[in-house]
Formats: C-alpha cells, sequence, structure tokens
C-alpha cells in the first residue's frame, strides 16, 4: 500500500528556489504553489486539505485573512504544521494553533548572519553620519564636514537586547570594533550570557549605561512596546537606538519625540509597524534616521538558508520525526495523535 500523499502549500509570495527543488525530491509529497487569494473564502478553500502551510513570515506581504488564526484553521483540518519562511512568525498565532494541534516551525538562526551585519551596518550609518553625509552631498552644496561629525564606536557601549542567535553576532561584532558589550535577555542565564561575548544585565542598565541600543529579540505578548517613552527616557541622553527585530517592539511615536528632543540621537530602523512605512510617517523625516525595509535578512545567502532549512524541517516532520525548530513543543502529544490519524502512521520522535 503506498504512503498517502502529503499535500504542502504555499503562495506566490517570492523563495528562493532551493525551497521547492527540495520538496520536489520527494516523491510523497505534493507541493501546491498558488496565487495569493482575493478573498478570505479563496485562501480557505485553497488551504482545506493541506497538511503544511508555509507562509511569509512578514505580516504584511499576505493579506490577514492568510494569517493564521483561529478562523483559518477552523476551514483546515488536514492541517499539520504552519511553516514560517523565516525567524520571526508574526502572522502566525502559536496559541490558537497549539490549541487546534498544529506544529508551528520557524528557522530561526537561518539569517542570522546577514541580520548581523546589516545591524553593525545601521549602527556605523549613524555613529558616522554616512546616510545622512551621502544625502545631503547628493543635494546641498555650503555645509562643512564639521557639521557631519559623527563618533567612533571602539571605546563605547553596546546594548544587545536578546542574545540569540543574532544578538551574540552582534555582540561578537561590536567587540572586534573595541566596544563593551552588555545584553539582557530573560531566557538566558549570566553565564551563558558571559560566553557569548556580553556582560549580563538588567534591561534598565543596559539603557542607562549604553551608548548604543540594538533590538535582537522576538516579538510576542512580552515584547510588544517594551521600548516604550519611559524606556527612551531611561537611555543615555544622545545614545543610539537600532532594531533589526520586528516592528512594534519598539513605539515609533515616542522614538520621534525622543529624537526631537535630543533624547535619541539617532536610529537605525529595518522593522516597522507597517511595513513599508507610509512616505510622510514622522520618523523618515528625520535626517539622523537610516532606514531600511526589513532587509537585514534578505540577502543571497540568508534567503538560499532559509530556503534549505525550511523545506529540510518539512521533510522531516512529514516522515514523522521531530522538527529542530519546534516554536510550540507543548503542542507535540496532540500533533502526534493528529498525525497518526491523519497520515495513517505514528510519529518516530
Amino acid at each position: 500500500m503506498s504512503p498517502r500523499p502529503k499535500r504542502v502549500t504555499r503562495f506566490t509570495s517570492w523563495v528562493d528556489g532551493a525551497f521547492d527543488e527540495r520538496l520536489g525530491r520527494e516523491a510523497d509529497i505534493d507541493l501546491r504553489v498558488l496565487p495569493v487569494p482575493s478573498t478570505a473564502a479563496a485562501a480557505y478553500a485553497a488551504l482545506g486539505d493541506a497538511h503544511v502551510f508555509h507562509v511569509s513570515a512578514a505580516k504584511d506581504e499576505l493579506p490577514a485573512f492568510c494569517h493564521v488564526s483561529d478562523e483559518l484553521l477552523s476551514h483546515c483540518p488536514q492541517l499539520l504544521c504552519v511553516s514560517s519562511y523565516g525567524a520571526g512568525y508574526d502572522p502566525i498565532d502559536v496559541p490558537s494553533c497549539t490549541r487546534a494541534g498544529v506544529a508551528v516551525v520557524n528557522q530561526s538562526g537561518g539569517n542570522a548572519v546577514s541580520v548581523a551585519e546589516h545591524a553593525l551596518g545601521l549602527i556605523l550609518s549613524v555613529a558616522h553620519r554616512i546616510t545622512e553625509s551621502d544625502r545631503r552631498l547628493r543635494h546641498e552644496r555650503g555645509f562643512s564636514r564639521e557639521d557631519l561629525t559623527g563618533r567612533e564606536l571602539a571605546g563605547k557601549t553596546l546594548g544587545v537586547v536578546g542574545i540569540g542567535n543574532t544578538g551574540r553576532r552582534v555582540a561578537a561584532l561590536g567587540a572586534a570594533f573595541g566596544m563593551t558589550v552588555l545584553a539582557t535577555d530573560p531566557f538566558v542565564a549570566p553565564d551563558e550570557i558571559a560566553r557569548r561575548g556580553a556582560r549580563a544585565v538588567s534591561l534598565d542598565e543596559l539603557l542607562a549605561q549604553s551608548d548604543i541600543v540594538s533590538l535582537h529579540c522576538p516579538r510576542d505578548p512580552s515584547t510588544l512596546k517594551m521600548i516604550d517613552a519611559g524606556a527612551y527616557a531611561r537611555m543615555k541622553r544622545g545614545a543610539i537606538f537600532v532594531s533589526t527585530a520586528r516592528g512594534g517592539i519598539h513605539d515609533e511615536h515616542a522614538l520621534a519625540q525622543a529624537l526631537a528632543s535630543g533624547q535619541v540621537a539617532g536610529a537605525g530602523l529595518d522593522v516597522w509597524d507597517q511595513e513599508p512605512p507610509p512616505l510622510d510617517h514622522p520618523l523618515l523625516r528625520f535626517p539622523t534616521v537610516v532606514a531600511t525595509y526589513h532587509t537585514a535578512g534578505v540577502t543571497t545567502e540568508a534567503r538560499r538558508n532559509m530556503a534549505s532549512i525550511s523545506a529540510e524541517q518539512i521533510v522531516t516532520l512529514l516522515g514523522g520525526a521531530r522538527p529542530p525548530r519546534l516554536v510550540n513543543p507543548e503542542v507535540w502529544p496532540v500533533y502526534a495523535t493528529r498525525f497518526a490519524q491523519i497520515l495513517g502512521r505514528p510519529v518516530v520522535g
């Protein structure tokens, strides 16, 4: 008796070809690449018999009705797994998936090198006023070099909020530039933070002592608006703020106020509440803000790595094994029962 076909569905948002190529080598996996639905009903029909939904990690790349919610899950009785094409999983309601017995996997670490390099690029650009100088040279004359005086990184203090896959690389890059590195992370013990190249401190200590604050924590209920007006006020006056984490962790309105008052000297921002931000966004008016379009992880190497990791993880999961990047491990007992019922064989791990 041949095994039951395993159906993986994704929509036509961009994915490196390594993803489709890897799944195409599996005779029992049916990969379906469908146009982005125009209605909720079309989305539910497209996903109605899928076993895996591979979804963009960026919250604004797909319409809201394609985000994984209780409503969508109620129309997907065969769904076993939601796979995020990224380290983040903003469009996925993880508690809803857990209640439904659906595994959620991400590709944590797959783009860490690219994101860390991008964060350092933002830090350098703001501190040395590189982007500001470039803009003015293209449109103005009559200013002096001293009008664009920057600051060296050597001897400064870098505060890393979240020292996981990306944060630990940022810590290493900061140390290579002669910076003292502080870090706060509720999920990492102080001795492990030290092994990752930073001194463990509380968030308040980090804000008060750092010349540069760089965010590398996940977006979840505990971190939403974590960097608010009070947090900016507790920062060292004239500090630089950088985020390559997720939109919503820092309060954009409060940041604009902190920049206007000089409490924050400049910012490097790759993530936004709305992506891309509107052209009239207040933060885009500040010459001391360097803005990018959630492109920290968008490099040739990172995209291919993410595609390869995600495809391999789906193959592992549909083969009955426990995936290495399971976001909701508590789902596993219920998931295992559903896997056996839907695919007709038990999990193996």
